[in-house]
This record gives C-alpha cells, sequence and structure tokens, in this order.
C-alpha cells in the first residue's frame, strides 16, 4: 500500500477536490505503460501488428499507445532495439502534441534527457527541420545521444549546457521550444514510490524557482511568431499554472495560446492542461504560449562547410561510397580524424557544449574509415550496399544482439554490411568468408 504524506494529501485536495478520493485509491493500482512510434524507421499499422503484446490507442498523442497486461521485456525487444518504438509514459506524450511540430520546424528541446520527448519531435519532424537536445549534466546528454543513435535522429544535435548560456547564443533562432522542467516528480509517485520520500513543500518552491529561471532563459531562443510550451509531470499548482502565471508577468512579449485538446482536464489556466490518473496518465502538466514581439535579426546563421578541396575527404567519400548507395557529399564534415554528416539546418555557434551535431559517419583510422555504429541505425537499409536480412524468429538476431560472431549463409559479400531484423537496423558487421564480425556496440549488448 502507497502511504502518501499528509501535507501532499491537504494540496492534492485544493487541486483535484472530490476527485482525491479515486487518486489515493487509483495509487494501488499498476501505473500506465506506453510507447510511442518511432516514423523514422517505422509505421504504426506495421509494427504495432508485429508486436508480441497487446496495444491500445493512447489519446494523448497520434502515434502513442498504451501497453496492455504483461510488459516485461519490452525494452529488449530486437524492435525497441533497432529504435522502431520507444518506451515511454502515455501522458507524457502530450507536452509535443501541444508544440503541434510542421514540416522544417526548428525545434528545441531544453531539458531533454533521457529523450523521450526528443524521440517524439524527431518523428514528427520525418527528416526535416533540426531538433536540437540539450541536457545540463554530462552523463546524461550521453545517455540522450545514445538514444539519438538508436532512434536513427539524423538531422539533430545534442548539447551539455546551461540553459541561459545556450539560448542566448541561440537567441530567436527555433520555431519551437519545449521545456520539460525538473520538478517534484508527483506524477512518477504511483511508478516510483521512492520518489514519495523526498516530496516535501520546501522542495516544490525549490522546484518553481528553478522552473522560472530555466523557462525565463528559454523565452531567449523562440523566434518571434514561435511556440513555447512548459510541461512537467507534476501535480503542483506552484510549479504549473504558479511558474505560467509569474512567466507571462515577467515576459509581456509572449501571450496564453487556448489549448483545445481531446485530454486530460482543464487547468487554472485556458492554455494549459492537466492528466492525473483519472484521466489516463500517471500526470502531466502542458502550458503553450506564443512569442508576440521581440529583434527579429538575432538569431546565429548557418553553419557554412569549407569548400576547398582536401585529399583525406576524398578518400572518406569514396571509402562511404563502398558503404552507401547514396552519399550526402554537401553534408560531410571531418574533424580530427572523424566524419560526420552535419544536419542542413545546423547553426553556427561555438561554446554551447556541443556532444554530437548530425550523426557520427566513421573513423578514419590507419588509412581506412572505421563506419560507426551511428551511420547503419541512421541510414535506411535499402541505402546500403550489403544488408544481412533476419527475420524476428531467426537465431541470429539473439545472438547479434549479444555480440556474436554470425554466419551470413554467403547471402552477402565480403564488406561492411547492415544487419537488419523483419527490415529494421540493428548495427551493422564487416563480413568476411560468409562469417559477419560483429560491431554491435560493447555498451549495448544484452548479457
Amino acid at each position: 500500500m502507497v502511504i502518501l504524506p499528509q501535507d501532499y494529501i491537504e494540496e492534492l485536495q485544493a487541486i483535484f477536490g472530490t476527485d482525491t478520493a479515486a487518486y489515493q485509491d487509483l495509487m494501488a493500482q499498476p501505473p500506465y505503460k506506453g510507447l510511442s512510434v518511432n516514423r523514422l524507421k517505422a509505421r504504426p499499422e506495421t509494427l504495432l501488428a508485429e508486436l508480441p503484446f497487446a496495444t491500445e490507442k493512447s489519446p494523448f498523442y497520434a502515434d502513442g499507445y498504451y501497453i496492455c497486461g504483461e510488459s516485461d521485456g519490452v525494452g529488449r525487444h530486437p524492435y525497441h532495439q533497432a529504435g522502431a518504438f520507444y518506451v515511454q509514459e502515455p501522458s507524457a506524450t502530450s507536452a509535443v502534441t501541444l508544440l503541434d511540430i510542421q514540416p522544417n520546424d526548428k525545434v528545441l528541446d531544453l531539458c531533454a534527457a533521457p529523450g523521450g520527448k526528443s524521440a517524439q519531435i524527431a518523428s514528427c519532424l520525418c527528416g526535416t527541420g533540426l531538433l536540437w537536445s540539450n541536457e545540463v549534466v554530462r552523463h546524461r546528454a550521453q545517455i540522450l545521444l545514445s538514444n539519438f543513435e538508436r532512434m536513427g535522429v539524423r538531422e539533430g544535435v545534442v548539447s551539455s549546457c546551461h540553459p541561459e548560456t545556450l539560448c542566448e547564443a541561440l537567441g530567436g533562432f527555433f520555431d519551437k521550444v519545449l521545456v520539460d522542467a525538473p520538478c517534484s516528480g508527483e506524477g512518477m509517485f504511483r511508478k516510483d514510490p521512492e520518489a514519495i520520500g523526498e516530496w516535501s513543500r520546501e522542495h516544490v518552491k525549490a522546484c518553481a524557482e528553478r522552473q522560472f529561471s530555466i523557462l525565463h532563459s528559454a523565452a531567449q531562443a523562440v523566434k518571434v511568431g514561435g511556440t513555447l510550451v512548459y510541461s512537467t509531470c507534476t501535480f503542483s499548482h506552484e510549479e504549473n499554472e504558479g511558474v505560467i502565471q509569474a512567466f507571462l508577468s515577467a515576459h509581456p512579449d509572449f501571450e496564453a495560446v487556448d489549448v483545445h485538446e481531446p485530454f486530460g482536464r482543464p487547468s487554472g489556466l485556458a492554455c494549459g492542461v492537466r492528466i492525473t490518473p483519472m484521466d489516463g496518465g500517471e500526470g502531466h502538466f502542458a502550458a503553450k504560449l506564443r512569442r508576440m514581439d521581440g529583434d527579429a535579426d538575432t538569431s546565429p546563421s548557418l553553419f557554412t562547410l569549407p569548400s576547398r578541396p582536401d585529399k583525406q575527404r576524398t578518400e572518406v567519400l569514396h571509402a562511404l561510397a563502398d558503404i552507401l548507395a547514396d552519399v550526402p557529399q554537401d553534408r560531410l564534415y571531418l574533424s580530427h580524424d572523424k566524419a560526420f554528416f552535419l544536419p542542413r539546418y545546423y547553426p553556427n555557434v561555438t561554446g554551447v557544449g556541443v556532444v554530437r551535431a548530425g550523426v557520427l559517419a566513421g573513423e578514419w583510422k590507419k588509412n581506412r574509415l572505421e563506419p560507426s555504429h551511428a551511420l547503419f541505425m541512421a541510414t535506411p537499409p535499402d541505402v546500403c550496399r550489403q544488408v544481412l536480412r533476419l527475420s524476428l524468429t531467426d537465431s541470429r538476431v539473439k545472438d547479434f544482439l549479444q555480440g556474436l560472431e554470425i554466419d551470413t549463409d554467403g547471402s552477402t559479400p565480403d564488406g561492411y554490411t547492415s544487419v537488419t531484423v523483419n527490415g529494421y537496423s540493428l548495427g551493422f558487421g564487416k563480413t568476411s568468408h560468409a562469417r559477419l564480425k560483429n560491431k554491435y556496440p560493447k555498451g549495448l549488448r544484452r548479457a
């Protein structure tokens, strides 16, 4: 039985009213679990039919689904390893729905780790525009990068930078900005009972102060006419409506945008929506704002690749042409013997803690290119010169994910080879004499 602090229950009564008892009853039930389909890799109608567990449509996001019944091992399913879907609490997907992503939008996810909402944004952009995902804590930014690679994000940037520094450097650059702010986590209590012990009114107050500071920084990065969405996974009025009201008072250049979504319940503000366990989610708040005024000429220009001829660049391009049928030459950037495909809309900025821009294609070692796992995860199998196509029931799928050498049955010639499961890329290996030397990253291998 989950025991809630009395102070917390008193806070809830002011927010939930007569629904407080229903909330307390639901705390004894299992939490909601869900997934989001990644359209960079898959289509819902195909993917869902092949999954070994039942799903049901979620109301919070067009490509969001509840995972029904027993769900142990979902994160170990080969399709998850291939980035075809992202495991995500259903109501957490609501904030990206409010962002209303359109093709070619430039989007900043300011507090992005571990990456669920970034995965959604990338899927909505479907290979257009730019996704810049930031996480101030460096080791969490590495987790974010790993998810970028798994999901096959090409038009993206991962950074680890303080919000004030990043947003000042990228002033007015983004069409859409998401601030999924660190919070007291009241919407996590059913999923993570240990979070209950961390709750206090003092912690709520400290969170609200930090949230306002982050939101204040984020405002700089929004272009005139652009959208700013603020979200938390908590119920606190102080951290939700209170932060929005304080922000609007301090920023007359922003206006509230009425929200009319078919989910959740109204908040104390027309621009906000609340989701509770009584509404089909663990708990989320999101509010939508628009920038009406400001200096429209301060955003940075786009990065320009060097145009001078380069012997190493020519050699790298030749090596990539042996691996890929289509090499985006105009995007290739070399830095310290590493080759990258930069995003189209990469801004010309420095000092913002960029961990990765675009896709790491590989590393030049001893006059040859060693391609990267990220390259094969971000490249459709049909673009790869050589592909080992495995079915979901093939025992070699499990062996590959464990890092073992596998047979190719002579189906591919010697050379770097994409490995797929039912058309979804798992990574790559190097084929030699009908054997594939495994290149699946050690840190991702199954025990």
